[in-house]
């Protein structure tokens, strides 16, 4: 018998493995939510399956996501990963993830880790929405804004409130599966 899987990702087997493991499960470890914190980034302005297919290429050219060596990129490593075309070579974004991994710590430094920073927002419990279809999702909400703007203050590029709302989803800071789908009761 077949689970029901929010529409979003029915019919491709890449989205709904996705979905089916990762979407919307609670994410505390600092690593984890600067990978997804990236890859939002630069899903920014593209569908999230453009990015999900290039997600090995990404962990590749950003030496796994460790956010201590993307602090220290130089040029020439910037300019090697623009011309990789396993990823996606956006001069800004690229230069966002250099700028961004150098806030991420300074928010660990200030915080004691990213987690208890961004966990904080929601009280260290998600907030689980009840939508019958996931087109009722809204792409912002009043606590996005909040984080983007306090991202931002923070010296974070290409974290606009859609991509924070993004990466809420993602990392389960916001349950917004369907209600009917398996996986809400299960994140």
């Amino acid at each position: 018998m077949d689970k029901h899987r929010c529409g979003w990702c029915v019919g491709d087997t890449l989205y709904e493995a996705y979905h089916d493991e990762e979407w919307g499960v609670p994410v505390k470890d600092d690593d984890t939510l600067f990978e997804f914190l990236i890859l939002e980034t630069f899903q920014a302005g593209l569908s999230w399956i453009t990015v999900l297919r290039k997600r090995e290429n990404f962990r590749k050219a950003f030496d796994y996501f460790d956010y201590k060596k993307i602090a220290d990129y130089n040029q020439s490593k910037i300019d090697m990963l623009l011309q990789d075309p396993g990823i996606i070579r956006n001069k800004l974004k690229v230069n966002a993830t250099v700028s961004n991994a150098k806030a991420f710590m300074e928010i660990q430094k200030e915080f004691g880790s990213f987690s208890k920073y961004i966990w904080d927002f929601v009280d260290d419990e998600p907030i689980k929405n009840e939508w019958a279809n996931y087109k009722n999702a809204p792409a912002t909400t009043a606590l996005s804004d909040n984080i983007s703007k306090d991202l931002k203050k923070r010296g974070f590029k290409f974290v606009g409130s859609t991509v924070i709302y993004a990466h809420m989803q993602a990392t389960g800071m916001v349950n917004d599966h369907e209600v009917n789908c398996f996986r809400y009761h299960e994140v």
